[in-house]
């Protein structure tokens, strides 16, 4: 699939035009890999990273273009179940045109917000496609916060193990995204090491330097929100643990209490000490004392627990 750009008085808006200077590839197809690789001169293996969510985010300098590789997280679905994934996105440079290929269906550009006033041309385009990324990675994060803190509220009143693989698949997701938000910060690092290759003009090399102050500030964010759901994740597997020591404690207290309860019981259930109890008192009263009986020595075992500390 593939989607058209021009920059029309400082503002990005689509178009129709297949000689436009801006063109989206989605999950290009067999017949638009071969355009890229045999037309537009594309390394195989560069475009290849491009749809490789594994990927890292790197510059790599061709003849006739340049390759930009980077992070941005994928778009959250309700099938992906409290994991947030990573994917690649791949930015082609040329003279006069800028060929962005990326894997999944979504829109790249916040026309409204992000994409006016341009002035800078292609190279802005691309300076502000990588600052949308980290804005993504931001509002990712604190959603995870909020969905954390709404899981922490559930688990107060119930120990579902549900809310725990959530608690540790969106932990999983931080990993990923420190992980992703620190590949973009070498590429950032790079991008300023050569842009004087890239033809960076002034104001350009100075939104690489915000750039580089974002994406830091992104990744404390992230690595602070990462270290505090860890500890949350080990203090609420502690504290289930606990419970269970506490619960299993509490079985062996009544297992103990109700042992010589059950022994008594049974001595005294035999057919001779039945008939010896009848012929002492009436049965009324000889089972109302032997209850009673029972209730004092259920009563001294608890004390005794008690006062050994094992209740």
């Amino acid at each position: 699939m593939r989607r058209y750009y021009e920059i029309v008085d400082g503002r990005l808006i689509p178009t129709e035009d297949e000689n436009s200077h801006i063109v989206v590839f989605v999950n290009p197809n067999e017949a638009e890999r071969l355009y890229l690789v045999g037309e537009l001169s594309l390394d195989e293996h560069t475009l290849s990273s491009a749809l490789d969510p594994d990927e890292l985010s790197r510059v790599e300098f061709e003849p006739e273009h340049v390759a930009v590789i980077f992070k941005r997280p994928r778009h959250y679905s309700e099938g992906d179940d409290f994991l947030f994934r990573i994917c690649s996105m791949g930015l082609y440079l040329f003279k006069d045109r800028l060929i962005a290929v990326l894997s999944d269906d979504i829109s790249i550009f916040d026309l409204g917000k992000d994409l006016s006033n341009i002035s800078g041309g292609l190279r802005e385009v691309l300076l502000r496609l990588i600052a949308r990324s980290i804005s993504q990675f931001l509002g990712h994060i604190r959603a995870i916060s909020m969905v954390v803190d709404e899981l922490e509220k559930k688990l107060e009143t119930s120990m579902s193990n549900k809310h725990l693989m959530h608690l540790f698949r969106l932990s999983q997701s931080m990993t990923y995204y420190l992980s992703a938000i620190s590949s973009n910060g070498v590429l950032i690092d790079k991008l300023r090491a050569n842009s004087v290759k890239i033809e960076f003009s002034k104001e350009q090399e100075e939104q690489l330097d915000d750039l580089s102050v974002d994406n830091t500030q992104c990744y404390k964010q992230a690595e602070i929100y990462s270290v505090i759901m860890s500890g949350m994740n080990d203090a609420r597997a502690s504290m289930v643990n606990n419970n269970l020591n506490i619960l299993m404690k509490r079985l062996t207290v009544l297992s103990i209490v109700f042992l010589p309860l059950n022994v008594i019981a049974g001595i005294f259930g035999m057919s001779e000490y039945t008939q010896f109890t009848q012929n002492i008192m009436p049965l009324p009263y000889a089972y109302l004392l032997f209850v009673l009986g029972l209730f004092g020595v259920g009563y001294f075992t608890f004390w005794l627990l008690k006062r050994t500390g094992l209740d």
